[in-house]
């Protein structure tokens, strides 16, 4: 019996099947499929799931930061610092560093001084404290926006990217 004759579909899919340059066309087009999934991930997981922190202070003048200061309340040598570090890289302006009154701060806490809550729970996502723990001693003495005491809790806080 006679062989049917190859169509010339069948013989050029098969010759684009042999061609080296489909090979890396693949692999390049897949590792565009893997980019843009993962920029895309980046993207929602910036915009939505870690949105980012805001160190501008609310109720003020487009440009103003918020002024912090930063007390170690759990004793630990150095948090104090650490935290500083961490809040300036972010954008804010801690202008005081120094211990609190005790070493015996279970929890960190976020105090507004100014009457601006929502300085405050800028703060508190920034450092991961929990919003139970944001509390409001305003007082007029104060040059600053926020007090940051930093508890022996520390270890577990989840700051914000």
């Amino acid at each position: 019996m006679k062989e049917p004759k190859p169509s010339r579909e069948s013989i050029s899919i098969a010759s684009l099947k042999k061609d080296p340059r489909n090979l890396v066309l693949d692999i390049l087009i897949a590792s565009l499929v893997v980019l843009v999934g993962y920029l895309s991930y980046s993207l929602l997981e910036r915009h939505f799931v870690h949105p980012p922190v805001d160190s501008g202070r609310s109720g003020g003048a487009p440009g103003e930061i918020i002024q912090i200061d930063v007390l170690n309340g759990c004793g630990a040598s150095g948090m104090a610092s650490i935290f500083t570090d961490y809040l300036r890289a972010r954008g804010y302006d801690v202008v005081e560093i120094r211990n609190y009154k005790t070493f015996d701060m279970e929890e960190s806490l976020v105090i507004d001084r100014t009457g601006n809550l929502k300085n405050a729970q800028k703060v508190a996502y920034a450092l991961g404290v929990r919003k139970e723990n944001i509390v409001q001693q305003i007082n007029p003495d104060y040059y600053v926006d926020v007090s940051v005491v930093i508890g022996k809790d520390y270890t577990s806080l989840e700051p914000s990217h």
